[in-house]
Protein backbone atom coordinates (compact mmCIF):
# COMPACT_ATOMS: atom_id res chain seq x y z
CA UNK A 1 0.00 0.00 0.00
CA UNK A 2 1.46 3.33 -1.05
CA UNK A 3 0.82 6.18 1.36
CA UNK A 4 -0.29 9.62 0.21
CA UNK A 5 2.76 11.30 1.75
CA UNK A 6 5.16 9.04 -0.14
CA UNK A 7 3.27 9.62 -3.37
CA UNK A 8 3.28 13.40 -2.99
CA UNK A 9 6.96 13.47 -2.09
CA UNK A 10 7.79 11.20 -5.03
CA UNK A 11 9.19 8.47 -2.83
CA UNK A 12 7.14 5.54 -3.97
CA UNK A 13 8.86 2.41 -2.62
CA UNK A 14 9.98 -0.34 -4.92
CA UNK A 15 7.89 -3.50 -5.13
CA UNK A 16 10.06 -5.43 -2.66
CA UNK A 17 10.94 -2.53 -0.33
CA UNK A 18 10.35 -2.99 3.37
CA UNK A 19 11.83 -1.94 6.67
CA UNK A 20 11.70 1.61 7.97
CA UNK A 21 9.89 3.01 4.94
CA UNK A 22 6.84 0.91 5.66
CA UNK A 23 6.68 2.33 9.22
CA UNK A 24 7.29 5.95 8.19
CA UNK A 25 3.58 6.91 8.04
CA UNK A 26 3.06 5.53 11.55
CA UNK A 27 6.04 7.50 12.82
CA UNK A 28 4.68 10.68 11.23
CA UNK A 29 1.24 10.20 12.82
CA UNK A 30 2.84 9.48 16.19
CA UNK A 31 5.01 12.60 15.94
CA UNK A 32 1.93 14.65 15.06
CA UNK A 33 0.13 13.46 18.21
CA UNK A 34 3.18 14.25 20.37
CA UNK A 35 3.39 17.76 18.91
CA UNK A 36 -0.34 18.32 19.47
CA UNK A 37 0.01 17.17 23.09
CA UNK A 38 2.84 19.57 23.89
CA UNK A 39 1.38 22.57 22.05
CA UNK A 40 -2.35 22.18 22.77
CA UNK A 41 -3.29 19.75 25.51
CA UNK A 42 -0.52 20.27 28.07
CA UNK A 43 -0.72 24.10 28.22
CA UNK A 44 -4.50 23.94 28.56
CA UNK A 45 -4.24 21.47 31.43
CA UNK A 46 -1.69 23.74 33.14
CA UNK A 47 -3.98 26.75 32.74
CA UNK A 48 -6.94 24.83 34.18
CA UNK A 49 -4.86 23.77 37.17
CA UNK A 50 -3.77 27.38 37.81
CA UNK A 51 -7.40 28.56 37.58
CA UNK A 52 -8.51 25.85 40.05
CA UNK A 53 -5.73 26.87 42.47
CA UNK A 54 -6.77 30.52 42.16
CA UNK A 55 -10.40 29.64 42.92
CA UNK A 56 -9.43 27.52 45.92
CA UNK A 57 -7.43 30.43 47.38
CA UNK A 58 -10.38 32.80 47.00
CA UNK A 59 -11.43 34.44 50.29
CA UNK A 60 -13.58 37.27 51.63
CA UNK A 61 -12.21 40.71 50.86
CA UNK A 62 -10.47 39.73 47.61
CA UNK A 63 -11.01 42.10 44.70
CA UNK A 64 -12.03 39.98 41.70
CA UNK A 65 -12.96 40.35 38.06
CA UNK A 66 -15.54 38.14 36.40
CA UNK A 67 -15.63 36.74 32.88
CA UNK A 68 -18.16 39.45 32.06
CA UNK A 69 -15.77 42.20 33.13
CA UNK A 70 -17.45 43.05 36.43
CA UNK A 71 -15.11 44.18 39.21
CA UNK A 72 -16.15 43.58 42.80
CA UNK A 73 -15.16 42.48 46.28
CA UNK A 74 -15.94 38.98 47.56
CA UNK A 75 -18.28 39.10 50.56
CA UNK A 76 -19.32 35.45 50.69
CA UNK A 77 -18.35 32.05 49.31
CA UNK A 78 -20.51 28.94 49.14
CA UNK A 79 -18.32 25.96 48.25
CA UNK A 80 -21.28 23.58 48.31
CA UNK A 81 -23.09 25.51 45.59
CA UNK A 82 -19.95 26.86 43.84
CA UNK A 83 -21.30 30.40 44.21
CA UNK A 84 -19.46 33.58 45.16
CA UNK A 85 -21.29 36.67 46.44
CA UNK A 86 -19.60 39.76 45.04
CA UNK A 87 -20.25 43.33 46.21
CA UNK A 88 -20.18 45.61 43.19
CA UNK A 89 -21.35 48.79 44.89
CA UNK A 90 -22.22 49.82 48.44
CA UNK A 91 -25.75 48.46 48.05
CA UNK A 92 -25.37 45.95 45.21
CA UNK A 93 -24.43 42.31 45.74
CA UNK A 94 -24.44 39.70 43.00
CA UNK A 95 -24.19 35.92 43.17
CA UNK A 96 -21.75 34.62 40.55
CA UNK A 97 -20.74 31.10 39.64
CA UNK A 98 -17.28 30.39 41.03
CA UNK A 99 -15.99 29.29 37.61
CA UNK A 100 -16.72 32.76 36.19
CA UNK A 101 -14.13 34.43 38.41
CA UNK A 102 -11.17 34.93 36.07
CA UNK A 103 -8.79 36.88 38.27
CA UNK A 104 -7.96 38.12 41.75
CA UNK A 105 -6.22 41.39 42.48
CA UNK A 106 -4.20 41.10 45.66
CA UNK A 107 -3.35 44.13 47.76
CA UNK A 108 -0.21 45.83 46.45
CA UNK A 109 -0.42 44.13 43.05
CA UNK A 110 -0.26 46.44 40.04
CA UNK A 111 -2.76 44.55 37.87
CA UNK A 112 -4.26 41.19 37.15
CA UNK A 113 -2.38 38.77 34.93
CA UNK A 114 -3.43 38.80 31.29
CA UNK A 115 -6.06 36.18 30.55
CA UNK A 116 -5.72 34.26 27.28
CA UNK A 117 -8.65 34.33 24.90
Amino acid sequence: MVSIIETVMGQVPAAGASGFQSFMPLVMVGAMFVIMYFFLIRPQMKQQKEHANMLSSLKKGDKVITAGGIWGVVVGISDAENVVVVRIDDTTKVEIGKAYIVGIKKEGAAALPAQPK
